[in-house]
């Protein structure tokens, strides 16, 4: 008679499971939740590199991001891609043109931007279509399309260092420069050294594809590198502030107390022949060239002290040596205002083809290194004048190639290309919108100081009027550089016989 009810037991019993189911559902939603997101942000690529391999045509080791732990990784790049840009608003004198600025500007461009026409002639015929950047793709590392102002990224392949960060905050600070006035474009980019659309091989079909340099041989389209917005793994500064410093530097010694050699310090371990060729030419009296090994891995140590651009011309002569291709260094040789020695090169930046033979630098043969230094060398110093003066006309072409003038070249050339693009130009479904708000949120302290230092504003006047295009004057100025070129080599020639004689 005491006894409770079987029913009444088994109706009490299970009591305490629902607030474990509860709890175990919840528990399983979370770590749902959170693998998806973990996988969603696995999936996001970034101009840093997270989630990108190294490119296939130039190999270089993997970023690593381990200083971060995995939960404030994938917060970082969930934040920094996809709600940055959301809530930020394009300014007004983005989203349209400016009255108060004119159309047609009264300045005339630098004479090298004629060479925009000679890149863009490949595809004056043709035009650029989707099946042109489909196969450029192939090549590139990164797409960029800008449309209505705003500025959206498609990223295949990591770029060394912080390449791609800067060159696309270059970008991102010409629609600063110029709000309204930047066309809607589809661009494919490849972020590394060396050219890779022969002229012989897609001669039949030639791809458009932007990158810092060019040859003779190639149709890549040459476009300004990142450096002009800092290099923060050399602690170099954006372009016009790393070009105040070393005129100052350059202004500290007279000329005539300079040292009367050749200098070049750099990695001869780059696969450059020319490069190792001119650690033979370290001979003072001999040569009249000094020559040093960069350690790269040692300045980077000690913090690049030893290393400043600014400190480094104190000789009369500077050497400019191409790399395992085209090297960021040319401009910060001409800088010096000491006569650049300029080896044979090979490859050519977007205003490298601006440089005039025995007006702003010296041309040296690589068929006989050694020899055309010492020449080079022994000519300027028994014309101190004439050396002093073409070797200021190298820090005046790059005193007149501002950053302002940079922007205006990226104009042009975009403005340019834009014309030849047989569609109209829409977000990619894989493209991320990239800001310059989701930029410095992604970069780290060192990135984001030069970032901020090289951030645009608004400009009162328009960019400089592009000369048309004229073939036959483009024709007159390489035979020109060409024949002061060979006249140097006939004076070489002449010096030794007299020499031997």
């Amino acid at each position: 008679m005491g006894l409770v009810p079987t029913a009444r037991i088994m109706h009490r019993s299970p009591s305490y499971l629902f607030p474990c189911v509860t709890a175990l559902a919840f528990l399983s939603l979370t770590i749902l939740v959170l693998y998806k997101v973990d996988d969603f942000a696995t999936q996001t690529k970034t101009v840093v590199g997270h989630n990108l391999e190294p490119t296939p045509w130039h190999l270089f080791p993997p970023k690593s991001f381990s200083e971060e732990t995995r939960q404030a990784q994938v917060y970082k790049i969930l934040h920094c891609s996809y709600l940055t840009c959301t809530s930020y608003t394009i300014p007004n004198y983005i989203t349209g043109r400016r009255r108060s600025v004119p159309v047609v500007s009264n300045q005339t461009c630098p004479e090298f931007f004629r060479w925009i026409h000679r890149d863009l002639e490949p595809w004056t015929r043709t035009g650029i279509s989707k099946t042109h950047l489909k196969k450029a793709q192939e090549f590139a590392s990164f797409r960029v399309v800008i449309v209505g102002g705003r500025l959206f990224v498609d990223l295949y392949y990591a770029c060394v260092q912080s390449r791609a960060m800067f060159t696309i905050w270059g970008l991102l600070q010409l629609l600063r420069r110029y709000p309204g006035m930047v066309p809607d474009v589809d661009m494919m980019f490849d972020c590394m050294d060396k050219p890779s659309i022969n002229r012989t091989e897609h001669g039949s079909m030639p791809l458009p594809l932007f990158r810092y340099c060019t040859t003779q041989a190639h149709f890549d389209i040459p476009f300004p590198d990142w450096s002009f917005w800092g290099w923060p793994e050399t602690n170099l500064n954006p372009w016009d502030e790393e070009f105040r410093d070393i005129k100052h530097g350059s202004q500290k010694m007279n000329w005539t107390k300079k040292w009367p050699r050749a200098f070049w310090k750099g990695n001869p371990d780059v696969g450059s022949t020319i490069r190792t060729e001119l650690l033979n030419c370290n001979h003072s009296r001999k040569w009249g060239a000094h020559i040093l090994r960069q350690d790269w891995s040692k300045e980077a140590q000690e913090g690049y002290e030893k290393s400043k651009l600014s400190n480094q011309c104190d000789y009369r002569y500077k050497i400019y040596a191409e790399g395992y291709a085209w090297s960021v260094s040319l401009k910060y040789i001409l800088s010096c205002g000491s006569l650049a020695l300029i080896i044979s090169p090979q490859y050519e930046d977007f205003f490298s083809r601006g440089l005039v033979p025995k007006k702003n630098y010296w041309p040296i043969s690589s068929t006989d290194l050694c020899p055309s230094l010492k020449f080079a060398v022994d000519w300027g110093n028994a014309h101190p004048s004439e050396a002093r003066e073409i070797g200021k006309g190298g820090q005046d072409l790059m005193e007149s190639l501002s950053v302002d003038r940079v922007y205006d070249y990226m104009f042009h050339l975009i403005k340019e290309y834009s014309k030849l693009q047989k569609f109209k130009p829409i977000r990619p479904p894989s493209a991320l919108e990239v800001c310059s708000e989701s930029l410095l949120c992604l970069a780290d302290a060192k990135q984001r100081y030069l970032l901020r230092k090289s951030t645009a504003f608004p400009s009162s006047s328009p960019p400089c009027s592009l000369q048309a295009a004229d073939i036959n004057l483009m024709k007159n100025l390489i035979r020109k550089k060409r024949q002061t070129i060979d006249d140097i080599e006939d004076m070489k020639r002449k010096a030794y016989t007299q020499t031997k004689n």
